[in-house]
């Protein structure tokens, strides 16, 4: 207990923040062996999503001395670059002071930085890193995560995610760098305590604007009554600009949760997959009698969309927006030909029927964004054709080449424009959805989860125990086949490489697929299953999602977790 008592003090010396100074002082004085362990002996580690963590003192939370610290690995690695960095930060208590520490590094070692001087979409801060052609773009921010946690998320110089090299080589400058007391920062940076920390040009959002528009092929508005949701994030200032500018006028947002609050008064978990997220959106669409409902996460990089179904609401999957959206492009594309369309390998397989459908070229990748992005830039760069959309089943869409990374207000003013398309005709999503069905089959996908927060390691365990010995059928269904990504990435693209991935052929029925959570201590079982949708569609489709979430529980108990 001595040398994490002298461990912790020593943390405290060097920390900026009288705050989370007091706060390990407290734990210390507490006695609390674990709780001390806990944050002194948990570091957070540099990924290729940056770090994120809940908020606290110590090494291993998220505080303004982890910030310091982060920030002077990244400028080490950087060197002398004569490329700015853009700095963003969303609505959470410290994201400010998070971002103001950011900049006071990057600028004390003679690093030019542009920021934004109050919140901001993390979609806007990459599509602008990638306008001004800058060398790394930092937001601080936690995204949909619940409330107490924070995060900082990095962007390399061709504006995308980083990947691996880029955040071993971050992770071992952050490693050697010294006590946050001992590097040197400018303080007062947003006041104008530095030269070389400029904010970002005024004019950002009418570039923004000019590049996703450029990806519409409606060029008029609509008179859909719409309602929008950023669950007390920070994507309603944007989101209603560029649908002013699209001439959607017709939209109105939850007063409760219209303006940015990173406390997140009004929900428990502010993902909007979550159910119960979305209620006050339902509730004011039955008031408004509303076309649409439309949500984006907090900062603004997801979207979920709702739509009428009789006399109630059908939230549609992250896969079923994939599969309308993807369809929308491709049959307004010049020359589907030429295009490419990616997707996760956990996403549906129906993005890659209707690619096929039109010539168009698909390619499936590793789970996380960055793989999506990377592969569309590596084929467009290899003469491969044009990198048209890009989906994961986490309700991540990037449309076109304006963003390099998902972007939630794009994809919904896209799927606005697929909305208001189909009622210019007398249709519904409902009505596109079930004719998507009978061309491309019928597609269902459940996820199942499996936690084991006191065991992560059995989690890769029965991944590869799936693997060794998998089953010869599940709920009655043959197992025709198994891939197990562990191995064999040589002979796969770089976007598509080892991974804790097992999957269960089922032959014409579908497939399953088995992985541990990159970000949670969970397994997750993924099915996806396929069928004529016959007369009844909707019947159909319930009956097939009984029978997903069948396999997937099977299997689940199965593994003996």
């Amino acid at each position: 207990m001595t040398d994490l008592v002298e461990r912790a003090r020593s943390w405290i010396d060097a920390d900026p923040d009288p705050h989370t100074r007091a706060e390990l002082e407290e734990v210390i004085a507490s006695g609390d062996r674990d709780e001390l362990e806990s944050r002194m002996d948990t570091v957070l580690k540099f990924g290729t999503a940056g770090i994120r963590g809940v908020v606290g003192a110590g090494p291993g939370r998220m505080n303004r001395a982890v910030v310091i610290r982060t920030t002077h690995g990244l400028a080490q690695y950087l060197g002398d670059t004569d490329r700015p960095v853009v700095v963003g930060f969303d609505a959470r208590p410290t994201s400010r002071q998070f971002a103001e520490d950011t900049c006071g590094v990057l600028v004390a070692k003679g690093i030019e930085v542009l920021y934004f001087p109050d919140v901001i979409p993390t979609p806007l801060v990459a599509f602008t890193a990638k306008h001004l052609g800058a060398a790394a773009a930092v937001v601080v921010t936690a995204s949909h995560n619940p409330p107490a946690d924070n995060g900082y998320k990095v962007y390399g110089r061709d504006a995308s995610q980083i990947a691996s090299p880029v955040d071993v080589d971050i992770q071992r400058n952050i490693e050697k760098a010294p006590a946050a007391d001992e590097i040197s920062r400018v303080e007062g940076v947003f006041d104008g305590a530095s030269p070389l920390a400029k904010q970002i040009p005024d004019n950002i959002v009418d570039r923004y604007w000019e590049g996703i528009s450029a990806s519409r092929s409606r060029q008029s508005g609509s008179r859909l009554r719409i309602v929008y949701t950023p669950i007390h994030g920070v994507g309603r200032a944007t989101l209603f600009d560029v649908m002013s500018r699209a001439g959607h006028h017709g939209i109105v947002a939850v007063s409760e949760q219209a303006e940015p609050d990173g406390t997140f008064p009004t929900v428990t978990f502010p993902n909007p997959e979550e159910y119960g997220a979305l209620d006050l959106a339902l509730d004011l669409a039955d008031r408004e009698n509303a076309d649409l409902v439309i949500a984006n996460d907090p900062d603004a990089d997801r979207l979920a969309a709702v739509v009428p179904r009789g006399e109630g609401w059908r939230r549609l999957s992250g896969n079923e927006v994939g599969a309308l959206l993807g369809e929308y492009l491709l049959s307004h594309d010049r020359d589907p030909s030429t295009a490419i369309v990616a997707s996760s390998i956990v996403s549906s397989p129906m993005l890659s029927r209707i690619a096929s459908d039109f010539g168009a070229r698909h390619e499936a990748t590793l789970t996380g964004f960055k793989w999506i992005v990377k592969a569309g830039l590596a084929l467009e760069s290899a003469g491969g054709g044009r990198f048209i959309f890009g989906y994961e089943e986490a309700l991540g869409y990037t449309v076109g080449s304006t963003v390099r990374d998902k972007d939630g207000i794009s994809a919904a003013l896209l799927f606005t424009d697929l909305v208001a398309d189909l009622a210019d005709n007398g249709d519904t999503v409902i009505d596109q959805l079930h004719r998507l069905w009978r061309r491309y089959g019928l597609w269902v996908s459940v996820q199942t989860s499996i936690a084991r927060p006191d065991a992560v390691e059995e989690l890769t365990m029965a991944v590869e125990q799936l693997a060794e010995d998998p089953p010869d059928s599940i709920e009655g269904h043959r197992v025709m086949g198994v891939t197990d990504y562990r191995h064999g990435a040589e002979s796969r693209p770089p976007w598509l490489g080892e991974q804790d991935l097992v999957e269960l052929d089922l032959g014409e029925l579908g497939r399953v697929l088995v992985r541990p959570s990159g970000t949670e201590p969970k397994l997750k079982v993924y099915v996806d299953l396929t069928d004529d949708p016959g007369d009844d569609p909707d019947s159909r489709y319930r009956e097939m999602m009984e029978g997903a979430t069948s396999i997937g529980e099977g299997l689940a108990d199965s593994l003996a977790l």
